[in-house]
């Protein structure tokens, strides 16, 4: 078992961007390699050290990431940075840990349906699944990190409501089943600042000392909101994309992430130090524009500019980031 306290320090909130995988997963057209590497490069620069890189999934299902390793080795050329890559089998989480990437997300739902649409087996498939990624992890490279992505926690547009006290059982038997960290995912944007403050609540008390992410779309404009509560109930590892790109393929009314941009405006008007650069981290958002010049990127800070305020326009005590 990898100790995930160490990519995620206590105490620590941590921002990471998932452009390259969430993020692509619905857009017609992708960047280059050498595009991704220059949006690495800008990321960099911004003050992000976790980026999803892309998924361990067949180039044919999958063509925009069929070049995830060596996207992986571009992450070599940037100290710090910590690469996560998608993988949805137990072929995935082979072929990733033949990589040096740092984090391997297995994805399984809280909903029977979606798990079925999305990796065509059952939740109680999937979960043997994680516990053979887990110990295919353990004999090849102990070091990396297994994080156990639950989708559609808060609700689904396939199956509807989805039990929270079911959500936390799931994410302690993922737990149980060899993941070293564990992600509540609001698919689909059907959750409110309540529910996640419960559900936050909740995984605080699971999970201990032991890192666990919100990643949180924007579907119904409660996306910011719903950050605001997770950061206040204890959450401290966040996922946004730049421009607020992405969304489930196998969702039926997915739309996409939060907006990366605005979730460090965010959290920076709630006193948090995340070590991101706001300047840098919109012109890490013009790189995205160069490589995908038709997306359509969202966001009300890229809209409105940064405001004259020097405790938030000022790139200071970069990498000191404390709650």
């Amino acid at each position: 078992m990898a100790d995930a306290g160490v990519a995620y320090p206590p105490g620590r909130v941590i921002l990471r961007d998932v452009t390259l995988r969430d993020g692509l997963q619905m857009t017609r057209n992708w960047p280059t390699t050498a595009g991704k590497r220059a949006l690495i490069a800008a990321l960099h620069d911004a003050g992000l050290r976790h980026v999803e890189v892309g998924s361990f999934l067949p180039a044919d299902r999958m063509p925009q990431f069929s070049d995830v390793r060596q996207v992986i080795d571009t992450l070599a050329d940037r100290p710090g940075m910590h690469g996560v890559a998608l993988a949805l089998n137990e072929r995935g989480a082979h072929d990733a840990l033949a990589t040096d990437v740092a984090e391997i997300t297995v994805v399984i739902s809280a909903s029977e349906a979606h798990n079925r649409a999305n990796a065509r087996r059952s939740q109680a498939e999937s979960l043997a699944a994680l516990a053979q990624v887990a110990a295919l992890r353990d004999s090849l490279r102990p070091g990396a990190i297994i994080n156990a992505g639950i989708a559609m926690a808060f609700g689904c547009s396939i199956q509807g409501a989805v039990d929270q006290g079911a959500v936390l059982h799931l994410a302690e038997r993922c737990l149980d089943a060899g993941a070293d960290m564990v992600g509540l995912a609001d698919t689909v944007g059907h959750a409110g600042p309540r529910q996640i403050a419960s559900a936050a609540r909740a995984m605080e008390g699971l999970c201990g000392a032991r890192p666990w992410v919100l990643h949180l779309h924007d579907t119904r404009g409660l996306g910011l909101a719903n950050a605001a509560a997770g950061l206040d109930h204890g959450c401290r590892v966040l996922d946004g994309a730049l421009g607020g790109l992405g969304g489930c393929p196998f969702a039926p009314g997915a739309a996409g992430n939060i907006v990366l941009e605005d979730l460090a405006f965010l959290a920076a008007q709630m006193g948090i130090q995340t070590g991101i650069d706001l300047h840098a981290l919109i012109a890490a958002r013009g790189v995205l524009a160069d490589a995908l010049p038709d997306a359509p990127l969202q966001g009300a800070l890229a809209r409105a500019g940064l405001p004259l305020t020097e405790a938030i326009a000022a790139p200071s005590d970069l990498h000191t980031a404390t709650n």
